[in-house]
């Protein structure tokens, strides 16, 4: 990572920071000089966050499926710090449900988190960063939509859904804007509440989550990272055959 491309200052904003991953990203970015806001629900894993990590960790009580309760978020960060550098679209939530137990107001419910939550976020901060002329959106991500778990459809969905709105959200700014930077990254399963028992500890993915966070380089648009490597898009049988022919070999980045 050249220095140019590095993000060693500034403000960072963690929804779902509360606990597991979020509460690994925003302790993971403080101690890399960051300044972070953590955005949540509940008020007190914020307090107790916020007591760890003194004046870097700014405590913010948030609902991200309202956009009149994240558009509040986002303009006490910016009156306590100035416009968030860093957005990290973390917050979900993971019912498990049968389709059958579905409702429609459970269904939406899942869906104004999952998806709406990533949508208002990104519309907070990128007046901002267009203004600002560069920043950093990292939208956490699954591979639920390819292959959804039984239980899991409002989830998958949504999840599937939000991985859209990330590609959508390129289609639109990536031309003009070069230096607002956006990914999808897919921590894998974790050692949390929503995860498995046997999955990899919240503060060992975070620091490649945090990595890819502080990373600014307009290559970067568009790329998936999975853990710590990049998914590379599948090629044409024509491709592969005048890559071997070549001697061209794709060679994924890496976060570690």
């Amino acid at each position: 990572m050249a220095d140019e491309h590095r993000i060693t200052s500034g403000v960072a904003v963690v929804t779902g920071a509360g606990a597991g991953l979020g509460r690994a990203l925003a302790i993971t970015l403080a101690n890399k000089g960051l300044k972070v806001a953590g955005i949540g629900r509940s008020a007190a894993p914020l307090q107790d966050l916020s007591e760890e990590l003194d004046e870097s960790f700014l405590p913010v009580t948030a609902d991200v499926a309202d956009p009149a309760s994240v558009t509040a978020a986002m303009a006490q960060i910016t009156a306590k710090w100035g416009t968030p550098d860093i957005l990290i679209n973390n917050a979900a939530v993971y019912p498990h449900r049968d389709i059958l137990d579905e409702t429609p107001e459970s269904f939406a419910q899942t869906m104004d988190i999952n998806l709406g939550g990533v949508l208002h976020c990104c519309l907070a901060v990128l007046p901002d960063m267009i203004a600002r002329g560069h920043g950093r959106i990292v939208n956490i991500s699954t591979f639920a939509d390819v292959a959804p778990a039984p239980t899991a459809a409002a989830y998958s969905v949504s999840k599937g859904a939000a991985r859209i709105l990330t590609r959508a959200l390129i289609a639109d700014l990536g031309d003009r804007f070069p230096d607002i930077v956006i990914n999808d990254w897919i921590p894998g399963a974790l050692r949390t509440q929503m995860g498995i028992p046997e999955g990899i500890a919240p503060e060992d993915a975070a620091q490649w989550g945090a990595r890819l966070a502080t990373w600014r380089d307009p290559m970067l648009t568009g790329r998936v990272f999975d853990r710590d490597t990049e998914v590379l898009a599948p090629l044409s049988a024509k491709r592969k055959l005048l890559n071997r022919l070549t001697g061209r070999r794709q060679t994924p980045l890496r976060l570690s």
